[in-house]
């Protein structure tokens, strides 16, 4: 058989196999492996007579990736779990990109919302934030200390009772938009106004400088993973909502995979934020640069690894489906 007509016998299955290979966890095993036989069946045929062939490279890196996929659930425990900080995270993050942005723009419309507001009604921190609150942060603020309410209490209990609180706000935006991506939207509302509010506030008794050098050694980290948290509430909810070309009970599988796998990620951070406020926030006397720097690496983690490292996976991915693309086009 000529090459010409080798190609013209199977394209149209290879690239149907290239398209189901782009979502290969919506497919049943069995399926993978009869497609891993046919493409090793057509492999082995073009490398005994096409061995130097464009199309014997294309059907050697399809086989290698459906290899890998079918087998992954055998590789050492350390190499797994390295690809999933590295590879699956930032992958789910660009997939579903949409959905983090959809989460940053809820958050910073209800930020604005909080600071209008308290603009407009000085008794709106009361109802946001509680008299109590207020009264003693406004006696902070008159004693020169704007910030003290983070020394109170011993720091193991402050940062156990910060990491509880902070977890439970993340399982909430993740798990609620399993009903629907709108109940995930109001946990951000309430949080966001709260900032809003709470930056505001400070602004307006002339503390802004101080409290947001203590308040963002921690609230880098703990405002990111608001919205992450968001976002994967958003891609948990999408699923039922937009199934797209498959049924909605494999468009939630697939979507509910990759809202807990940035659940995982943001988890730790969570952690770390929380220690931060259980353990630095509080002391206000330490030199500025070193606060200064502890949000400045917070920040550049949040950027490189939530941002960069997903567009730099896209952006690898989208060559690779470039390359594949001009290989199916040969004929």
């Amino acid at each position: 058989m000529r090459e010409p007509v080798f190609i013209k016998q199977n394209i149209a299955r290879w690239r149907d196999y290239q398209k189901r290979l782009e979502h290969p966890s919506n497919e049943d095993p069995d399926t993978l492996a009869q497609m891993y036989t046919e493409l090793t069946s057509d492999l082995a045929f073009s490398r005994t007579y096409f061995p130097e062939a464009t199309i014997t490279s294309m059907l050697n890196a399809m086989t290698l990736k459906l290899h890998n996929e079918i087998y992954s659930g055998r590789r050492e425990k350390w190499s797994r779990l390295w690809t999933f900080w590295t590879d699956e995270v930032p992958e789910a993050i660009y997939d579903n990109r949409k959905a983090m942005l959809s989460a940053l723009a809820v958050f910073l419309f209800f930020f604005l919302v909080g600071v209008v507001s308290l603009f407009n009604d000085d008794e709106f921190a009361r109802l946001i934030l509680g008299n109590e609150y207020v009264e003693m942060t406004i006696d902070n603020i008159e004693k020169g200390q704007p910030t003290d309410v983070y020394s109170q209490g011993p720091e193991s209990l402050s940062f156990f009772g910060i990491m509880l609180n902070n977890l439970n706000v993340d399982v909430m935006c993740v798990t609620l938009g399993i009903f629907t991506p709108f109940a995930t939207a109001l946990v951000i509302m309430y949080n966001a106004i709260m900032v809003g509010v709470f930056t505001f506030f400070f602004f307006q008794y002339g503390a802004f400088g101080e409290s947001l050098l203590a308040i963002m050694q921690h609230g880098t980290l703990e405002i990111s993973t608001i919205i992450l948290a968001g976002g994967a509430g958003f891609i948990m909810g999408s699923g039922w909502l937009f199934p797209g070309t498959y049924s909605r009970m494999q468009a939630f599988r697939h979507r509910a995979k990759q809202s807990l796998k940035i659940t995982m990620a943001i988890m730790p951070v969570t952690i770390v934020a929380a220690f931060i406020e259980g353990y630095l926030t509080r002391h206000t006397e330490l030199p500025v640069p070193l606060r200064v720097m502890v949000i400045v690496l917070s920040a550049a983690f949040i950027i490189s690894y939530f941002i960069v490292l997903p567009w730099l996976k896209g952006r690898k991915r989208r060559h690779d489906t470039v390359t594949a693309d001009e290989q199916l086009s040969i004929i």
